[in-house]
């Protein structure tokens, strides 16, 4: 039994990471194609699969298709819990689940202005007021997370979760734009990007080179570190 995962970009498609890292971060054997998100194909490439347009896209075993992640989310959690891809206490899932949703739907400017990227880290970037409010929401919501969950640090619930999966691209553009957080938010940067299975992708996404570079800044830039 295993999954199909159409992604786009490894080195700049939040989406396509977060429907990766729900499949390998618990071991559910999935194939892995490319959609063509820079060269002009991508449409071509989803059409068996419409009405999907977008990436990533799940096919079931069965032949299924799913589309947006949080519906795949909630389909391999149903597939698979002996996977324990929610938190098992029912007060951390209905929280866990909150902050994806929160995720999906949310945090417009950290996304318009902070594309994803996993190659450098800007230096000087000047984050708008929309970018800090966003960013100073998802402090309070991890806060919160923490308070439900008793732990002050590692993923959000103990094990890592679905909502560690979902906010790992939004740690990717905390670091990669050297944005002002707390030390804690740092920290659990930190943890989700150390992951191997983050490195693994940032790895393959490194193999790719781009003329011109997707999302350019007129700013200096260092090595990526966390």
């Amino acid at each position: 039994m295993t999954y199909t995962l159409y992604i786009g970009d490894r080195m700049f498609s939040s989406w396509s990471l977060r429907g990766w890292l729900m499949l390998e971060k618990f071991s559910l054997p999935h194939d892995v194609r490319l959609v063509g998100l820079y060269s002009g194909t991508m449409a071509q490439d989803l059409a068996p699969l419409a009405p999907a347009r977008l990436v990533p896209t799940l096919k079931l075993p069965d032949g299924t298709v799913v589309g947006e992640t949080l519906a795949m989310a909630e389909t391999l959690a149903e597939r698979h819990p002996e996977a324990m891809l929610w938190p098992d206490d029912a007060r951390c899932r209905a929280t866990a689940r909150w902050l994806c949703a929160e995720m999906t739907s949310g945090f417009s400017a950290l996304r318009g202005d902070c594309p994803m990227q996993l190659s450098h880290i800007w230096q000087g970037f000047k984050p708008s007021a929309a970018v800090l409010a966003d960013l100073d929401r998802i402090e309070t919501l991890f806060d919160h997370a923490r308070s439900v969950s008793g732990r002050e640090s590692g993923p959000l619930f103990g094990e890592y979760s679905l909502a560690d999966v979902f906010y790992t691209p939004v740690a990717a553009r905390i670091v990669g734009y050297d944005l002002p957080v707390s030390d804690a938010t740092r920290a659990y940067c930190a943890t989700l990007l150390k992951d191997p299975a983050l490195r693994q992708w940032q790895d393959l996404a490194r193999q790719v080179s781009y003329d011109p570079t997707p999302y350019p800044q007129d700013l200096d830039q260092r090595p990526w570190t966390v």
